[in-house]
């Protein structure tokens, strides 16, 4: 039977973990289609407040993609057998995902401070509620990176298959938050103007 397994694997190109997780992806981007979607629905239908985002949620994407960065980078020094880098880097971009979220919380602290609170209006509610399961779905992604970093500590530093598999899978998810926040942060811009 696993010979079978091994030879199916062998001809679709693709292992079964990153197909799962590229369903997943798909999944959860057209859960946020589905937000955008309901989202100019509901303005068309009137009582709707118009405000513009507060500056914080500009910052906040910069330290995303930065993050992006950083672990694409450690994932470069991990298959190059750069150990310090590797680890480092996947560290800082823990540190940075989690500032991602602290920075979100301003973000939402400040809308507050503008009058704009999640029962306010529905305009205040769907960024609420967007962003806020993006939050959570950064939670996901920090959590696979706090997996990767035990590993990378506790671990000698050797590139297995499973290893490099793991750390791709814990790549490409933390690739599509960072890209979903970007579509969601142009998605809300354009709907200001």
């Amino acid at each position: 039977m696993n010979a079978t397994v091994a030879t199916e694997y062998t001809r679709s190109k693709i292992h079964p973990k990153k197909f799962a997780l590229g369903v997943a992806c798909a999944s959860i981007l057209m859960m946020f289609a589905a937000f955008t979607s309901a989202y100019i629905v509901r303005q068309a239908a009137g009582n709707w407040l118009e405000f513009r985002l507060p500056d914080i949620f500009y910052i906040n994407t910069l330290v995303i993609l930065l993050s992006s960065a950083t672990v694409h980078g450690s994932y470069l020094a991990f298959k190059r057998g750069k150990t310090q880098a590797y680890r480092v880097l996947l560290v800082f971009t823990l540190i940075l995902g989690l500032a991602f979220l602290a920075l979100q919380y301003q973000g939402w602290q400040t809308l507050t401070a503008i009058g704009v609170e999640l029962t306010t209006n529905p305009s205040g509610s769907f960024v609420y509620v967007i962003s806020g399961v993006h939050a959570a779905h950064i939670l996901g992604g920090i959590a696979a990176l706090i997996v990767a970093i035990i590993h990378a500590f506790a671990l000698t530093h050797k590139v297995t298959p499973a290893r490099k598999l793991r750390f791709e899978m814990t790549l490409i998810y933390w690739h599509f938050v960072d890209f979903l926040w970007v579509y969601l942060l142009v998605f809300f811009t354009l709907q200001q103007s």
